[in-house]
């Protein structure tokens, strides 16, 4: 018999969840997901076909979550619902299989669930508060999927479960971080494109300390920024790149051609890089690449010095962790 999974599901309206006793997500927009080819493909295929200028780890990640409400789930499965509404942790088990109601608004993708224990936030330790928080609207508890069926024994009390809280803390805190990057750089494909990229970069190396200034459109071929780290050379010159597909070595050569003798380079994309892209970097060190992951990253370290435009469509918030070492 296959293990049942645990699953953990968030939601803007609790009062669906808890009151018609189902789990919803949304993406209407696809339909009824049974009429999308049975693959993760096929899934893709209909966010590109709906979803203009989409990166394609942007679209990767969209079509997974429908991809697993209607294939992975399983009768049988728990999923857990940490209720904003009720400040509770909501234990239930699938009770149906997936099916479309065109007459909700929003979470029209929905499963029947039989709701089977309500728990205080507090009955759990922190790291499983943690896990259940993730970024995302529907994931697969792992780490501490043990701790949450336990807590289904009418014995249960959360002192009874070993949990090593430095592990916790920093498994929760690469987590959140993980999530985080993912949701910026989801952000960067959907509102970012060309010029607006560039706007966004300019902001971020004034917020890093540097004077820079953008390039005129159709100016100097392969630089889209100049900066300097103060009045002084050298002198910084920056490309910068949305495209979905993988940066080649030959547009950084691009970037190497536009250099002056002492100037440095930055080459930054939402996407990656090519292994003769990685390789020619490596042997070229006055220039710097930057992939998404790198970006997002950047982003969340100066997040606070961003001008309010780019906060407004990048919404982060400071998110506090205990330390235990104190």
């Amino acid at each position: 018999m296959d293990e049942k999974k645990v699953w953990g599901i968030h939601t803007r309206d609790s009062r669906l969840f808890l009151e018609k006793n189902v789990i919803g997500i949304g993406w209407k927009e696809l339909g009824n997901l049974t009429n999308i080819p049975p693959s993760r493909d096929g899934f893709k295929n209909v966010i590109v076909s709906l979803f203009e200028g989409m990166t394609k780890q942007a679209v990767a990640s969209a079509a997974g979550m429908p991809f697993r409400f209607l294939h992975e789930m399983q009768i049988g499965d728990y999923v857990i619902h940490p209720s904003k509404m009720t400040r509770e942790i909501n234990i239930g088990i699938i009770e149906s299989d997936y099916f479309y109601n065109d007459k909700e608004p929003e979470y029209a993708q929905q499963r029947k669930v039989k709701w089977i224990k309500v728990l205080p936030r507090t009955s759990f330790s922190q790291g499983a508060l943690y896990e259940l928080g993730s970024a995302m609207t529907l994931f697969s508890i792992r780490n501490y999927a043990d701790e949450f069926l336990a807590a289904l024994d009418k014995n249960f009390k959360a002192k009874d479960i070993a949990i090593d809280e430095n592990e916790f803390i920093a498994s929760s805190s690469e987590e959140i971080e993980e999530s985080t990057n993912d949701f910026i750089l989801k952000e960067l494909s959907k509102n970012y494109k060309g010029y607006d990229l560039e706007r966004l970069i300019l902001n971020l190396l004034e917020a890093m300390g540097y004077r820079a200034e953008l390039s005129k459109r159709g100016g100097d071929r392969g630089v889209d920024i100049t900066a300097y780290k103060d009045e002084l050379p050298p002198r910084i010159i920056v490309q910068v790149k949305s495209q979905d597909s993988n940066i080649t070595e030959n547009a950084i050569q691009s970037l190497k051609g536009a250099m002056r003798e002492g100037d440095y380079g930055v080459f930054i994309t939402l996407s990656s890089y090519t292994k003769n892209a990685l390789r020619y970097l490596h042997e070229t060190p006055i220039i710097r690449g930057i992939d998404g992951a790198g970006l997002s990253s950047l982003i969340r370290k100066y997040y606070d010095k961003l001008n309010n435009d780019h906060k407004r469509l990048i919404p982060l918030k400071m998110v506090y962790i205990p330390d235990l070492s104190k």
